[in-house]
């Protein structure tokens, strides 16, 4: 996934440079669980929580929080905090991580369990709090959210007297026959084989009323019909031709990039891509509209995306950094991340404030996209899922398997990874 890695790119990112560190790795003056902190989150090229945490520090001059940017691939981000939790060396206080490793992170035991009415939790929109969760516990808490959307050329649409798709029919008929009229590709996600694959695929099952893993990962769902439905309508979509083969090459920047160019009528992205498509260099400035995704029969299933916020077992200063959590959860803060930072927030009131829905007119269509949302399967090897899920999808999206096929092979390669418990 991508949101780790810029607010123009739906992605939660921080840049300040580290510092502060004692050789001991326990600064002078520190006393007990409070103290100052580091944040370890994804590289930054906004900058806005660096002006959120001055706010902090300077209220908080004995539990100042220094950021650690780490690279700006998701993968890699994962890797290097993983490296250091392993360790124990407790440079990290605080992670910022992605919402699907929060069961891989609580099952290893790298992040601590949080009490729950020290968070506004009822405060936040409903489907968030699932994903900072494992084995009925908080390990974490919902900083950031994110829900796929369906970005559409209304100017399009509205030439040909028709209103944006609500099922996969009109999507796929809209798609076949008026994007050739207007020189378009009809439809395009994140369909090369890496997370965003996987979230692609997981909202296509989804949206036809199956599932991937139920238990924590203990069972394997996917041999369905649905889920033979889900995947079959991307499959379908590439073979028939209103899913262009480039797609296939496609990550959010590069989806994001062929619809502000004019070369596309429709994409599934993050609401991040609002804003490039609004954008001076876009060439659909004003050209087009945002809408929840479609499914079979209506309004289909998002993946949730965004970021959870969660504390290392080996915090030095754990008491700061819940303090720190409750914080950046709070309502002043998480209207500055909208207002700042282009984040979706996931404190739900603002989803319905008029001066922010003036300045961002997509969060009516995507406060519906996070309330009917569903989080990527939970497991505590979820690195792995997704590597058989992305790989299968793709296999098939190419038409080198059959849905029917793709979809017995994924449920034997999770099912392997299931008794890896």
């Amino acid at each position: 996934m991508r949101w780790m890695q810029t607010a123009a790119r739906g992605l939660l990112v921080l840049a300040v440079v580290l510092t502060g560190y004692m050789a001991s790795g326990a600064p002078s003056g520190s006393t007990g669980g409070r103290g100052p902190m580091t944040l370890a989150t994804a590289g930054d090229l906004t900058g806005y929580l660096g002006r959120v945490l001055d706010g902090w520090n300077r209220a908080h001059p004995a539990e100042k929080v220094t950021v650690v940017e780490l690279p700006d691939s998701a993968d890699e981000t994962r890797a290097q905090m993983i490296t250091d939790l392993r360790r124990g060396e407790g440079r990290f206080d605080l992670l910022n991580i992605d919402v699907a490793w929060t069961s891989e992170f609580a099952a290893a035991g790298w992040i601590a369990p949080l009490e729950r009415d020290r968070f506004p939790l009822k405060s936040f929109l409903p489907p968030v709090v699932d994903t900072a969760t494992y084995d009925g516990r908080l390990y974490a808490v919902p900083y950031v959210t994110n829900a796929g959307m369906l970005f559409y050329r209304k100017d399009v649409l509205d030439r040909e007297g028709q209103s944006p798709p609500r099922t996969w029919a009109e999507l796929e008929r809209q798609a076949r026959t008026i994007a050739p009229e207007y020189g378009l590709g009809g439809y395009a996600g994140q369909f090369l084989p890496y997370e965003g694959l996987t979230v692609n695929a997981a909202e296509a099952v989804y949206s036809a009323g199956g599932t991937i893993l139920g238990d924590e990962g203990e069972r394997v769902t996917v041999d369905s019909t649905a889920a033979r439905e889900g995947l079959g309508f991307l499959t379908q979509g590439v073979r028939d031709g209103w899913i262009p083969k480039e797609a296939l090459t496609y990550k959010e920047e590069e989806s994001r990039q062929a619809f502000q160019d004019g070369r596309l009528l429709f994409l599934r992205n993050w609401p991040y891509a609002y804003a490039g498509a609004s954008g001076a260099q876009s060439r659909v400035a004003g050209k087009f509209g945002a809408v929840p995704l479609p499914g079979p029969g209506g309004p289909g299933t998002s993946v949730l995306g965004g970021s959870n916020l969660a504390v290392s077992s080996h915090a030095r200063h754990p008491e700061s950094a819940r303090d720190l959590i409750a914080y950046l959860t709070s309502e002043r803060v998480q209207r500055r991340v909208l207002s700042e930072g282009a984040l979706p927030p996931v404190r739900a009131a603002l989803y319905e404030d008029p001066a922010l829905v003036a300045r961002f007119p997509y969060l009516p269509a995507l406060r519906a996209s996070v309330l009917a949302a569903a989080p990527r399967p939970k497991s505590p090897h979820y690195e792995q899922v997704s590597l058989a899920v992305q790989a299968v999808a793709h296999d098939a999206m190419a038409q080198h398997q059959t849905p029917e096929a793709a979809v017995r092979r994924l449920a034997d390669e999770l099912a392997a990874i299931a008794r890896r418990r």
